[in-house]
């Protein structure tokens, strides 16, 4: 009777010792994150960051969305979009964020794993954006900027251009500038296809001096542009941006930068724009830049490590920084100067100096 009687006892500690031993699922951990993107208290995060976080285990994905991952910047949300795929979850802003500016991101404990099992607390982390609300300082492009075109290696044209603004070419000699039909005078050269100017290496004092005081800046301003740090825009569009209007600020790619549409440079008339690109730079025929809001060609600078192409009867805005060539095809147009550490190669087209 005894026995008996302390069965309901036994069977009720057991219930207990269940209970208290349950797992959390089958392997006996609750889900956590294991890492986040931007990471906590980092700053310099570029203002087109997707932001992210990485999962111990798949995820319920009904439980990951705006509800459960959020970004605020104080109290402020932050609207946008959450997708989540394998283990990673996303929060892509609806427009890009300020500069100079804190941002907290927070996955809550809403967040469930497939087995049902949530966080076991929220997981929050902060970060700030890069940029400066007073802008970027210009290009110093030194005596560099008394040039439309300058070069090291060759000008070549088909004619008929028209270059408004003075050429150079140093090292290179005289005999490497071809197509302007030249007429020779001390000390520079003038041509019918050229409002302006045509300098070279070869040609008497004071020249060579000078042309190698222009080419040593503008190598200097190309390593400025390529140097500036902590991007306001990275990888933007993974390099095609057609069809895009760029804010000021300092963009970087590390590949190629293609213009397939239209693009309008959008922003004050003392705003700057440096575009930092690691391949090369295309901009496809018939495509447009444009220039709105006020802004000006002399402030937005292209720093290309490699090839920039202007397309067949493009128009482009801006000063290109080129450490190898500037290829203009036929009947392309540009408002700007064409900087180049090799050669730069016309055909027909009509390159304007920034006012």
């Amino acid at each position: 009777m005894k026995l008996k009687k302390a069965f309901p006892i036994i069977a009720m500690l057991l219930v207990v010792l269940m209970a208290g031993c349950k797992k959390d699922d089958d392997t006996g951990v609750r889900p956590k994150v294991t890492s986040t993107d931007p990471l906590n208290n980092v700053t310099g995060v570029a203002r087109n960051k997707v932001v992210a976080l990485t999962f111990s285990e798949a995820m319920d994905p009904l439980t990951i969305n705006t509800s459960t991952f959020t970004l605020k910047q104080g109290t402020t949300a932050v609207s946008g979009t959450v997708a989540y795929s394998g283990t990673t979850a996303t929060f892509t802003p609806s427009n890009v964020l300020a500069p100079s500016i804190t941002y907290t991101a927070t996955i809550t404990t809403g967040a469930k794993d497939l087995a049902g099992n949530a966080l076991a607390a929220n997981t929050v982390w902060s970060f700030t954006t890069a940029g400066a609300t007073s802008g970027l300082a210009v290009v110093d492009l030194g005596a560099a900027g008394n040039y439309v075109i300058l070069a090291k290696s060759a000008i070549t044209n088909i004619p008929t251009s028209a270059v408004t603004g003075d050429l150079g070419l140093s090292p290179a000699a005289t005999s490497y500038i071809t197509g302007f039909a030249l007429i020779n005078a001390t000390g520079y050269a003038t041509s019918p296809q050229v409002t302006g100017n045509i300098y070279a290496a070869d040609m008497a004092d004071p020249t060579p001096i000078n042309l190698t005081t222009a080419v040593n800046n503008m190598i200097t301003a190309y390593n400025d542009a390529a140097g500036r740090l902590f991007p306001d825009f990275s990888e933007l569009g993974t390099g095609n941006i057609g069809g895009k209007t760029l804010a000021p600020g300092l963009y970087k790619w590390t590949s190629t930068v293609t213009l397939p549409s239209d693009v309008t440079i959008s922003g004050g008339a003392s705003d700057v724009w440096i575009f930092q690109i690691s391949g090369n730079l295309t901009v496809s025929s018939a495509v447009n830049v444009t220039l709105s809001g006020g802004a000006q060609a002399k402030n937005i600078f292209w720093q290309v490590a490699g090839q920039a192409t202007l397309g067949t009867t493009s128009h482009f805005e801006g000063i290109i920084l080129s450490m190898t060539g500037i290829n203009f095809q036929t009947g392309a147009s540009m408002n700007g100067r064409a900087l180049a550490q090799t050669a730069v190669i016309l055909d027909g087209n009509a390159v304007t100096k920034p006012q």
